[in-house]
């Protein structure tokens, strides 16, 4: 009987594993299409918002108590106004944050000022000034909540957001 109730148990496992798959089952082993959302309608269109964040870049960065645009932050808004230049139907929120040293009081007005840089440099680059819109989150909200330089560094930025719809 005892053998009987360890066979048994023996069977049910193997049973078990047996109707388990791996989740990659017939998978190809260099599949350039593996991870990539496979379905029909899961690439990522130029003229999409997720183009916008994933592909031209959504933030830039500012060193500490700093609203000046930097050489990287500059190439890379050129690059945001080339898409917002092409892709009329969009407009953009930029929002200005700050890392959560200082006053609440002074990090609103300082993210605003960052906001108001990346604005200003947009609009030269030949942004409708009625696509763009800015407010500022200061502290309120972080990217990573931290006591260290290199993630303070994260939080010192501006973020442009943007969505169909170019009048605000």
């Amino acid at each position: 009987m005892k053998t009987f109730v360890k066979i048994a148990a023996i069977g049910a496992v193997l049973g078990l594993a047996a109707c388990s798959r791996p989740a990659q089952q017939g998978a190809l082993v260099n599949d350039p299409y593996a991870g990539a959302g496979g379905g029909v309608g899961s690439a990522v269109l130029p003229g999409s918002a997720e183009y916008f964040k994933t592909s031209v870049g959504d933030t830039v960065l500012f060193p500490v108590d700093q609203s000046t645009l930097t050489p990287e932050a500059r190439t890379l808004l050129a690059n945001q106004a080339g898409w917002l230049n092409q892709n009329a139907g969009f407009a953009a929120v930029i929002e200005g944050h700050a890392d959560e040293q200082g006053t609440r009081e002074y990090n609103l007005a300082l993210g605003a000022r960052r906001a108001s840089s990346v604005q200003e440099y947009l609009i030269s680059q030949g942004v409708a000034a009625g696509r763009l819109r800015t407010v500022s989150y200061g502290k309120e909200r972080p990217l990573a909540i931290c006591s260290t330089e290199e993630c303070y560094s994260k939080n010192r930025r501006a973020v442009t957001a943007v969505s169909p719809g170019a009048g605000m």
